[in-house]
Parts: C-alpha cells; sequence; structure tokens
C-alpha cells in the first residue's frame, strides 16, 4: 500500500496569503498519482487552502497527518506547501486560521507520529519556510532523531525562507522535474536521493539551501519512468564486459556504415558484421549515459574504424556488478 498525502495552503486568515501553493500541491500530484506508464502510483488525498470557503484547519492538517501514518503499508508520503514558522519551541506548518505560528501544527508532533508508525517508509517533503528543523534534535539542531525509514526532503534549512518564482515555489518546480525523470536512475526509478541530488545541484551555493535527511537501509523508489536504456540492453552489460575492467577490442566491422567521403577508401576496410552492428548500438547506447568511454578515441566511430578498445566508466561499473548479481 502506497499513500500520499499533498496539502496547499494558499489562504491564511490573519497571514499573507501565499500564490503559488496550491498550485504546486496539484502539479505534485500529478506526478505522484502515477507512473510514467500511467499505472497507479499512490493514493492521494489531497488537501489545498484557496480562500474562506476552502480552508485547511489545524484539526484537518493534524487528522490527515495521523490518518496518514496510521496502519500498515509500503510507503507513505507528507508533501506540505504554505508558512512555515518557527521559534525557540520548535517548528510548525501553518493552516489556515493561525495567529502566532506556534498555533499550528509542530513539526516534533509530526516526527512522532512518522517515527513511531509501523508503515515501511515514511517521506516527509516540506515547501514552507524554516522547515530544515523538522527530525532535528530539540536541544542540538545538528543532531537528527529519526527512526529506521524515515525521510526527510524540505526547500530550506531552520534559518531559510522557502522562495517563489513565476507563481510557483523554487524548491517544487525542482521536485516537480525531479520526479519527471530528471532524477531517475537507469532503471527508471525516482528515490529521494535522486531527488535530493537533482535539486542541490540546481540551487547555487547562494540560493536558499535543501535540507536531506534519512534513516534508511534502501531507498524507496517513488515514481517509476521510462528507463534510458532497454532493461535487457542494461542486463547484458555483465555478459559484454564479464570482469571488472574489462576492456572490447572494436574493429570496423563493428561499425555498420561504409561512405565514398571518408578519407579511409571503404573498399580497404573489411565489411560490416551484423553480430557486431547489434553489439555496437548497445555499446554506443552505454557511451551515451555514461556507462562506457572509448580508450584513445575521440568518439565511438573512431574507437570502431581505429581498433580501438572501449571500457566501463565507474557508473558503468556499478550497474555491471548489480547485472552480473541479478539486481537489474
Amino acid at each position: 500500500m502506497r499513500k500520499a498525502l499533498i496539502i496547499g495552503v494558499d489562504y491564511y486568515d490573519n497571514a499573507p496569503p501565499l500564490c503559488g501553493c496550491v498550485n504546486d500541491s496539484f502539479a505534485v500530484k500529478s506526478m505522484l498519482d502515477r507512473h510514467a506508464d500511467g499505472s497507479v502510483n499512490f493514493g492521494v488525498r489531497h488537501l489545498t487552502a484557496t480562500g474562506p470557503k476552502d480552508t485547511v484547519t489545524r484539526d484537518d492538517l493534524r487528522g490527515a497527518i495521523e490518518e496518514l501514518f496510521a496502519g500498515d503499508g509500503e510507503v507513505s508520503l507528507l508533501y506540505f506547501a504554505g508558512h512555515g514558522h518557527i521559534e525557540a519551541t520548535g517548528g510548525y506548518l501553518c493552516s489556515s486560521e493561525v495567529k502566532t505560528g506556534n498555533d499550528g501544527v509542530s513539526l516534533a508532533d509530526i516526527m512522532t507520529m512518522a517515527n513511531q508508525s509501523k508503515i515501511a517508509n515514511r517521506v516527509i517533503v516540506l515547501d514552507s519556510c524554516h522547515s530544515g528543523v523538522a527530525g532535528g534534535h530539540p536541544l542540538q539542531q545538528k543532531v537528527a532523531e529519526i527512526s529506521d525509514g524515515v525521510t526527510i526532503l524540505t526547500a530550506s534549512t531552520a534559518e531559510q525562507y522557502a522562495s517563489e518564482e513565476n507563481g510557483a515555489g523554487v524548491f517544487t518546480s525542482l521536485l516537480v522535474d525531479a520526479l519527471g525523470g530528471a532524477a531517475a536512475n537507469l532503471v527508471g526509478e525516482v528515490t529521494p536521493g535522486g531527488v535530493y541530488a537533482h535539486v542541490d545541484q540546481s540551487l547555487g551555493p547562494w540560493a536558499q539551501r535543501p535540507v536531506f535527511k534519512t534513516n534508511v537501509k534502501r531507498f524507496v523508489s517513488l515514481r517509476k519512468v521510462s528507463p534510458a536504456l532497454e532493461l535487457a540492453e542494461l542486463r547484458r552489460i555483465s555478459e559484454l564486459f564479464p570482469t571488472a575492467g574489462h576492456q572490447m577490442q572494436l574493429d570496423p566491422t563493428f561499425e555498420p556504415e561504409r561512405h565514398d567521403s571518408w578519407s579511409i577508401d571503404p573498399q580497404s576496410i573489411p565489411a560490416p558484421d551484423p553480430d557486431h552492428n547489434a553489439i555496437f548500438a548497445i555499446l554506443q547506447k552505454y557511451n551515451r549515459v555514461g556507462l562506457l568511454v572509448p580508450e584513445g578515441a575521440p568518439h565511438m566511430w573512431h574507437a570502431a574504424m581505429e581498433s580501438k578498445t572501449v571500457r566501463l566508466t565507474a557508473l558503468g561499473e556499478h550497474y555491471r556488478r548489480l547485472a552480473e548479481k541479478d539486481l537489474i
């Protein structure tokens, strides 16, 4: 069972309104409720606050979070976009009727619910100011207190504000981009670690800094997209490169095309070999996604025509080991 609670709060009775949180929540929902192939991903509950007649109260917010982390299941994901508040007593998510900020839902309470939950994987994603305080020790913020299976990803540190640009949260825009496939690994899975890496690399050192805290043995997949390689082709990597550091010898028979315009006389080189051509097509795909590089040649064409070798990169060796162990 996979369930997600997605919350976007633009309207506040007593605090300045926001303009992009509801739209952000719809963008996240559109990514999480289905995988890229259209199959069902998360069962989503969606709460929005758009005006005086459409609010998210403290009771609504707290009750929905309690329900999210109740029971058993594979993964529960909380996404919140709205005002955040921080003071000496800790951080808070602000519901529509807050007056002082600390009358919202305490992040400490949310962490207690997540830490004590029986759900195998609990993922908390917060696009709110000061959200980086989540999961920190009350007296030592540099020390995180999170149970096994909990992951926290926030838009900013405890000291920073979460920015909006063009009516959308900077953090959530990158999150949606990541879920759309920008953070996918070569088997087409988007994990929290991949999302954080994408967000972290996209924000400069002077911008708001995302925070990532996790205590997991293995990342859960948040969404599946079309892999950069056919899995059957990726699995062949351990067949084509049977040992670590193996270099495959190429020759002109791997290149399928011959052109009269080449400086090399096409008649002086051996004819293409269909079996070699099929292998070369796979090697070219490996090269395009960073798994393989030619040795002593600028491009794969030169490697074949000049009878050079090709070898796996560090990433390629990683996937070779996975394939060798039947983990792909």
